[in-house]
């Protein structure tokens, strides 16, 4: 989604670098199809969109809401107006977010604070022709379905996969041949490897390639001889990269994040999970307690994160590593909250 840059403004350096949204931010937003006009919208409800369409930033006065014949499209678009006001009245993204993760109860619809998110994150690897940080950026504001298979840890798009589920990659036409029960050929998701990077690339996205999160890889060399290998294009390791960016475009701070096998430190002295599932998990595992092995194996990601200026550090931490987890659901879904990144890093000093 685009964005314009600000002028620079004389508070935090960390917000030298934020952005403001541009109409076409909110034009992306109206698209959605809590907001599209379908044929049954009355007539009030196309003029008021093709309205906004035109000058997404218009006032609406409450006449022209209360003529939407349908309830729901009219709560809509209070919400949508609610929301599109108080990131105006925000001035960037990234303050916006902030803010409203930081007041805890988040009342604002998730479909409007994932765009929010992706628009960071886009423009945050706007310079990167890495396709596996692209892959992995979308794991901020996408839900991801991850399987194991054949030993590796496989992550895919779960729109995307639903999608392809009921359609079988045809479509309109592969959902009605689904309906009626007619043979439809498989179809498959391709593992994003160094081969496809350029077509990852230049494709509008890469939700359609799973991203391998099989960070290591044992090789059995017979007579008990083995060897651990990393892989050169792990998918945790992009993720990683990906999470430095964040913290540093959001809190001004560098940081390096390490994919790691296991926390074998006695000193253990904080942590944070990326999801609620993991925060539970790295509570458990802190306190000395063994989950049962179900949950432990949905535990799919183990980060040593560090500060490179250990002053940056709370002063009572200065040093320590900071862990972080990455877990699925009961179900196999991953959904991270990058914000819990922002809220719990233990600062010097409060942003």
């Amino acid at each position: 989604m685009s964005a314009a840059r600000p002028d620079p403004p004389t508070a935090a350096a960390a917000d030298a670098h934020w952005f403001v949204p541009e109409a076409g931010f909110f034009r992306e937003l109206l698209a959605l199809p809590q907001l599209a006009v379908v044929p049954d919208s009355c007539a009030a409800e196309r003029s008021l969109h093709d309205e906004l369409v035109r000058a997404p930033l218009r006032a609406v006065p409450s006449h022209e809401l209360h003529a939407l014949a349908d309830a729901d499209a009219r709560e809509n678009y209070e919400v949508f107006l609610a929301f599109r006001d108080a990131l105006v009245a925000a001035g960037t993204l990234e303050a916006y977010y902030l803010a409203l993760m930081r007041r805890g109860q988040v009342a604002v619809p998730a479909v409007f604070v994932d765009s929010v998110v992706a628009a960071i994150t886009q423009d945050m690897l706007a310079a990167s022709d890495d396709a596996f940080e692209h892959r992995a950026g979308e794991l901020l504001h996408r839900a991801q379905r991850v399987a194991l298979s054949e030993g590796r840890v496989l992550a895919g798009d779960l729109e995307t996969l639903d999608h392809l589920h009921a359609t079988a990659g045809f479509g309109e036409i592969g959902r009605l041949l689904r309906e009626a029960q007619a043979p439809l050929r498989s179809t498959s998701m391709r593992v994003l490897a160094v081969e496809h990077a350029a077509e990852a690339l230049a494709a509008a996205s890469p939700r359609p390639f799973l991203l391998d999160l099989t960070h290591e890889f044992t090789n059995d060399l017979g007579h008990g001889l083995s060897f651990t290998m990393t892989r050169a294009h792990s998918g945790l390791g992009a993720l990683a990269r990906v999470l430095e960016r964040w913290v540093r475009r959001f809190l001004a701070v560098d940081t390096t994040i390490t994919p790691m096998a296991r926390i074998d430190d006695a000193a253990w002295s904080w942590h944070i999970g990326l999801d609620v599932h993991s925060t539970t998990l790295l509570n458990e595992l802190w306190r000395g307690e063994t989950p049962e092995p179900e949950r432990l194996r949905s535990l799919i990601g183990l980060f040593r994160l560090e500060f490179v200026d250990a002053s940056e550090m709370r002063a009572d931490l200065a040093g320590k590593p900071v862990y972080l987890g990455l877990a699925t659901t009961d179900s196999g879904t991953l959904k991270l909250k990058p914000q819990n990144l922002l809220l719990d890093l233990p600062l010097a000093t409060t942003m």
